[in-house]
């Protein structure tokens, strides 16, 4: 069984627009120690999954509409509240995308990295504190001791993601999600982050989510992958399969779009058209409007296509068109 299982969620926002369906019939599964992948563009759904998994969106207008996600033998999508709360920060730990709106800037960082020790394990200050120095020494922020003391502003962008990281990994949490933790980072802390992420994971042997849209990252940090687009699924395989033989035309797409795979002196190759609107169903395959279609090839218009397994934990939606297109 694995660690987490997540069987067909569908998260909805009614809007005086109408329904948009961020999240529509996701599935997978994060096994113990594994990094899982979901990538995809903007608003394709990626980070509304997870926050969905521990409540964070906002209710109303979102809306769990359908689905399980099974966590140690406990459906998270039908914990009350109160016991959800005690689940977040304690076993799964959360590393937002901006640190700087995601830490409070009225309190000095002692204090944030001290109230989970103290909410989940009822340690005394004394004792938090003491573990909350170990815990920023761990992430390589120079002098904790004093530096504990600051106030967020106080610390460069990276700095802060460090005690972002910290304070998701103090508690030892079986799951990690991090959303898109190098978003606002240049190259350089962009890889000391991931290295972090990386060798704390595998000293504390907690499972990561890693959301992102960078595909070049999945490479580099991912076990398995979750190819995302407009609220579904198109792709899942294990990170090498899907960079050697990717099959979506959207998942192609992405890879074309990787800088260093371009050639010298070319222009970037960037896709066509834009994401479709979610407040609006999507009856057929949603890639289809934006799909370079070989000759000869059609897309499911009016029937959705559902993922069909093509080799060993290789998944794809089998749209004609998009499978031929390339």
């Amino acid at each position: 069984m694995a660690l987490l299982e997540v069987r067909d969620l569908k998260t909805w926002f009614h809007t005086r627009d109408g329904i948009v369906r961020a999240v529509d019939g996701v599935s997978f599964d994060v096994e113990a120690g594994e990094t899982v992948g979901i990538v995809g563009e903007s608003g394709s759904g990626k980070s509304v999954t997870c926050y969905s998994l521990l409540g964070l969106i906002p209710m109303p207008p979102g809306r769990i509409e359908g689905g399980q996600a099974r966590f140690g033998g406990i459906d998270l999508l039908k914990l009350p509240e109160t016991e959800l709360r005690s689940l977040r920060g304690r076993r799964i730990g959360f590393i937002f995308q901006d640190p700087m709106t995601s830490l409070n800037p009225y309190l000095r960082i002692s204090t944030q990295l001290v109230e989970p020790l103290q909410l989940h394990f009822g340690l005394s200050r004394r004792k938090a504190l003491s573990q909350a120095i170990d815990e920023l020494a761990a992430v390589g922020i120079p002098d904790p001791a004093s530096r504990i003391e600051s106030y967020p502003h106080e610390f460069s962008g990276g700095m802060r993601q460090r005690v972002m990281i910290a304070m998701a990994l103090i508690t030892r949490p079986e799951i990690l999600i991090a959303d898109e933790p190098t978003t606002a980072l240049d190259v350089t802390i962009q890889r000391q982050v991931l290295d972090l992420i990386k060798a704390r994971q595998q000293e504390l042997g907690t499972a990561v989510i890693f959301i992102t849209h960078d595909l070049a990252v999945v490479s580099e940090v991912c076990d398995y992958v979750n190819v995302m687009y407009a609220g579904r699924f198109v792709e899942r395989a294990p990170v090498d399969t899907l960079f050697n033989q990717p099959r979506h035309a959207y998942t192609r797409a992405l890879q074309r779009s990787i800088p260093a795979m371009q050639e010298k002196g070319k222009a970037l190759y960037t896709i066509p058209g834009l994401p479709p609107n979610l407040a609006n169903e999507i009856p057929g395959c949603a890639f289809a409007p934006r799909c370079e279609v070989r000759e000869g090839s059609s897309s499911h218009a009016s029937v959705r296509p559902e993922l069909i397994e093509v080799g060993g934990g290789h998944w794809v939606q089998n749209c004609p068109a998009c499978l031929s297109a390339g």
